[in-house]
């Protein structure tokens, strides 16, 4: 099965009479049908038969496994998928350091005090906290990042409802005003402290990777002759990208590799190896490239169809965790309103209809194609929520099971009604279903030649939109507009933060929510998951677990998979750690031998 490109890095009364199948089985049963994995493995490999020997002079080899090219950009404030974030990772740096349960603690980039009473954040970055050209980090280094989410004129997709907790946020993001108010330089743009002022302090700012603060800086002295509009598409940030991580880059073929030397100027752990490679290779050759003992590891993670094989490979071995990813299809619900910055769902909209999103998933046996294809190392989730998290994690959520007289039902319900093989919409019209997916594996393709099947199955005309599975950037350049009629139903994929908050993703104002999803309910729910009740940690995981259940419900975003984030590690390989409490990843990392084994 292929590895679901990700992007980085947010009426209850009719739902309730249409419930869907709960999950209330055994562990055992539930393994058999696909709702849980089956599959253990280590989550860490140090090799320490062999921790007396170094070869760290040679060249680490990493692979991307991707049917398409990644896009080529280097500035985590402007990146929109998965894949370039795993070809550029080397270089990047969070600005703050968590412990095991992702709290903020001291120590990393930068550290942060917060003021509840205040509802102010201040972030104190380290004095040697440099650049890989040598450049400090500075104040406005990490402001600036702020301004490239939030100008008029970006082309980020991380400006989300949650950004408007900060003051002037949202009037800088309207056009109103030039500069964010509610974020100050105490000693100046080069000093080393930043000011953010709240008018919502919520409990998501305590964690890495929340939706309220961001992470990662943004090299405004390299890029500043740059209009932000046109920074994407730049050389600072496209062809000669600075780091201020523990590798540089030393050499990129746009598209297909990047290459990577020690930054020297790191302010953490020293890296080890002196080269990194990371090249993109076809999913399809996934067995092959790693029988041929060409890579060390996945970057881009495991491909579960290959596991039996993989896993005989005397030279590798497993490596894996609880993922926080997830693969979904979504429905084209409205559009996005580019003057006020908000998703609309359009009533006329072909998908609008609830009975007909639900009876497209009652006609899908999901947990049977995760059997079938992913070696129990993937399963059908019941929620955008992974247990990962397990303090917010519903396992009561409810999930559609295949059911097709059901299906059948809510069509005819609905006012779906045939006229001969297939159903036309209620006002009489035909009806025509386009379907978005992305080219990738022979599994890939069979699952989505398997959705087409049973939705016609049920009296559903589904085609694909230009007549066959996408290369990966030209369908989201497609979701990506803010009102296309190409694409009714997609399939797609998110990985998500550290911190759960899914406002970036789902909000009615995320740029990231293609399928325009947006209700007063969705945004009461998100709301209520950081307002000043949630800092009571039970009324917070409860907020979680209503949305959790009222998507489900809704089947706008209806999650169809989630995995064991995984890898084959070669035996050479020293201090892999899949575990989020690696802050050092990259650095811990060492060589035992000169090649591949």
């Amino acid at each position: 099965m292929k590895k679901y490109k990700k992007w980085v890095a947010a009426g209850l009364t009719m739902a309730s009479a249409l419930a869907l199948a709960a999950c209330s089985n055994s562990d055992n049963s539930e393994v058999k049908s696909g709702y849980k994995p089956s599959v253990k493995m280590d989550s860490a490999y140090n090799n320490t038969a062999k921790s007396s020997s170094t070869y760290n002079n040679g060249t680490l080899k990493v692979a991307e496994y991707n049917s398409s090219p990644f896009a080529g950009i280097s500035s985590p404030a402007l990146m929109t998928n998965g894949e370039d974030q795993d070809v550029y990772s080397p270089g990047l740096s969070s600005l703050f350091k968590t412990d095991a349960d992702n709290k903020i603690v001291d120590g990393g980039m930068a550290n942060l005090k917060l003021d509840k009473s205040a509802k102010t954040a201040t972030i104190t970055l380290r004095k040697n906290a440099k650049w890989s050209n040598g450049m400090p980090v500075t104040a406005k280094d990490v402001e600036y990042a702020y301004e490239v989410i939030a100008s008029p004129d970006t082309t980020s997709q991380q400006y989300s409802d949650d950004w408007k907790a900060i003051d002037g946020m949202e009037a800088f993001h309207s056009g109103k005003a030039k500069t964010i108010s509610g974020i100050t330089m105490p000693d100046g743009e080069k000093g080393n402290v930043v000011k953010i002022q709240y008018n919502k302090f919520a409990p998501a700012l305590k964690f890495g990777g929340n939706s309220f603060m961001w992470s990662s800086p943004e090299p405004y002295e390299y890029e500043k002759n740059v209009p932000i509009a046109k920074l994407g598409s730049s050389s600072q940030v496209r062809k000669d990208p600075i780091f201020a991580g523990p590798y540089k880059l030393s050499k990129q073929v746009t598209g297909e590799s990047t290459s990577w030397v020690p930054n020297k100027f790191y302010y953490g752990k020293k890296a080890q190896i002196k080269n990194i490679t990371i090249q993109v290779v076809n999913e399809n050759n996934f067995y092959s490239s790693l029988k041929d003992k060409q890579f060390d590891f996945s970057i881009s993670g495991g491909i579960s169809t290959e596991y039996p094989k993989v896993k005989q490979l005397s030279d590798y071995t497993t490596v894996g965790t609880v993922g926080t990813s997830f693969g979904y299809i979504g429905f084209n619900l409205g559009h996005m309103d580019t003057k006020t910055q908000t998703n609309v769902m359009d009533k006329n909209s072909k998908m609008s209809n609830l009975k007909l999103r639900q009876a497209m998933m009652y006609a899908l046996d999901i947990g049977a194609l995760r059997k079938k294809f992913n070696n129990g190392l993937a399963w059908q989730p019941n929620s955008l929520i992974s247990p990962y998290y397990k303090n917010y994690y519903n396992s009561k959520s409810p999930r559609y099971t295949l059911n097709v007289d059901k299906a059948n039902k809510l069509l005819d319900e609905a006012g779906y009604k045939k006229q001969g093989k297939w159903r036309v919409q209620p006002n009489g019209k035909p009806l025509t279903i386009n379907y978005g997916t992305m080219t990738g594996t022979p599994a890939s393709e069979a699952q989505d030649n398997y959705y087409l099947q049973q939705w016609r199955k049920v009296g559903l005309n589904v085609n694909y939109a230009s007549g066959r599975p996408m290369d990966m950037n030209k369908l989201y350049a497609i979701l990506q507009k803010p009102k296309q009629n190409e694409v009714d139903v997609f399939s797609g994929g998110f990985s998500t933060n550290s911190e759960p908050t899914p406002t970036g993703l789902f909000g009615a104002g995320a740029a990231f929510n293609m399928g325009h999803f947006a209700t007063d309910k969705n945004t009461e729910l998100l709301n209520n998951m950081n307002n000043a009740k949630s800092w009571d940690d039970s009324y917070r995981a409860q907020q979680f677990k209503d949305w959790q259940t009222y998507m489900q419900n809704q089947a706008a975003y209806v999650p169809v998979t989630m995995s064991l984030s995984w890898t084959p590690v070669n035996k050479r390989v020293k201090g892999y750690d899949a575990r989020p409490t690696d802050t050092e990843f990259w650095s811990n990392l060492s060589l035992t031998n000169s090649d591949p084994e």
